[in-house]
């Protein structure tokens, strides 16, 4: 299969790794200093060059501020029966995007990144491959991903965002408070430096993208629920109430078994 990945960033340079010795691929960004480490593929700095190319398949890995962006650029040069799909962690505006092309798509959510995971061992991690998409694009990437040995899970747009205001807007949140009344330590402890390694991690993606997770509009309710727990919290620290705390670590046991 011939294939265009949109953007030699972190993602688009993996991808294009795994799928070049099995497909023919090209990878197109306007930053020909980004193509430098990226090895047999067809580099393309224009999307120009697309038209002569002609791929089957599009795997938009280009910043998440600019998705929709980088789609529109190459469009006037794709086959019309090229499949679109991204693989990105925010979905929204794509649902729309989509329904008003004609093409066939597949939306995607490898929910790894290189800040946390091992590349090399991915066999902890999820995938997510939206419902709605073309058979033939989730025939694809759902062998792609088991052959990673991704867990591969298939949601509608609409699970998908509340899927992802649970597993990433609760620790985002989390991490960010933690991070807001940070001070030096001279002697940290374990656990706190593992909270700042993960703080660490968090704060060095893109400020977009932290921005587009916590706006999901399912997030303001988990973050509502944090609010109660910390205020229940609070009020058992407050009047040093052992017995309450007792309950409480119980009731947070369970929820991590």
């Amino acid at each position: 299969m011939k294939i265009l990945i949109l953007g030699a960033g972190k993602m688009g340079s993996f991808f294009a790794d795994v799928l070049s010795f099995d497909h023919e691929v090209a990878v197109l960004d306007t930053d020909p200093q980004k193509l430098r480490f990226i090895y047999n593929t067809l580099r393309m700095t224009k999307p120009e060059e697309v038209r002569d190319f002609a791929p089957e398949l599009v795997i938009n890995a280009a910043t998440l501020k600019y998705t929709v962006e980088a789609f529109h650029s190459v469009l006037p040069y794709l086959p019309q029966t090229c499949i679109l799909s991204d693989i990105a962690s925010v979905k929204t505006g794509l649902e729309e995007f989509y329904r008003e092309r004609t093409r066939p798509y597949v939306s995607t959510h490898p929910m790894f990144g290189p800040t946390f995971a091992s590349l090399s061992d991915l066999s902890t991690q999820s995938a997510i491959i939206i419902s709605e998409s073309s058979h033939l694009g989730k025939v694809f990437f759902r062998d792609l991903y088991r052959r990673l040995k991704l867990n591969v899970f298939e949601y509608t747009f609409r699970e998908h965002d509340e899927t992802i205001a649970y597993s990433l807007s609760i620790p985002f949140a989390s991490t960010l408070v933690f991070a807001s009344v940070m001070k030096h330590q001279d002697a940290p402890g374990t656990t706190f430096k593992k909270h700042m390694n993960i703080a660490q991690g968090l704060l060095s993606e893109d400020d977009f993208l932290l921005t587009e997770i916590l706006f999901n509009p399912y997030t303001p309710d988990q973050l509502v629920k944090i609010r109660e727990k910390l205020k229940e919290l609070l009020a058992i620290i407050e009047v040093r109430d052992s017995e309450a705390m007792k309950v409480f670590l119980t009731q947070v046991r369970k929820n991590i078994e």
